[in-house]
């Protein structure tokens, strides 16, 4: 039940993310959830997006390397203390969460998130036993 996440790497320098962000929006390809960390010379930029085959056509004919990466996605209540109890059902099952960033979308009571783990089923499994939901591809699309 994972998600795809495309991995771009990203030259560290002026309109090089407009660039991809313009790529994406020609190809009607629509951000669900992002992530950036630079370096000096290069930046990971880390996308969700709700048409995974025509962001990596669109990128890959300007060049651009990209990675998938499957990830978790959970939602969680929009309450404070919620993100703790995510993290903490997978700290309890022995679970290291590599990254993690928010959906730019949300909904009326709840925020989704994607987790970066070692085990992804690992990871689905202790979080759906705990009572939290999965996101899937399906879920994108309809945001």
């Amino acid at each position: 039940m994972s998600i795809n996440q495309l991995t771009v790497f990203v030259e560290n320098k002026q309109g090089a993310m407009v660039s991809i962000t313009d790529t994406l929006a020609e190809n009607n390809v629509n951000l669900r959830a992002l992530s950036i960390a630079e370096t000096q010379e290069f930046g990971i930029l880390r996308l969700i997006v709700n048409d995974e085959k025509a962001a990596i056509d669109a990128l890959s004919e300007k060049d651009y390397l990209i990675k998938i990466t499957e990830v978790v996605g959970v939602k969680i209540g929009d309450a404070p203390g919620k993100l703790t109890a995510a993290l903490s059902v997978l700290d309890k099952a022995g679970i290291n969460v590599e990254y993690l960033y928010a959906f730019m979308a949300r909904t009326e009571k709840h925020a989704y998130v994607v987790l970066r783990v070692e085990d992804n089923s690992a990871a689905e499994k202790v979080l759906e036993a705990a009572g939290f939901h999965l996101i899937t591809d399906a879920d994108i699309k309809k945001l």
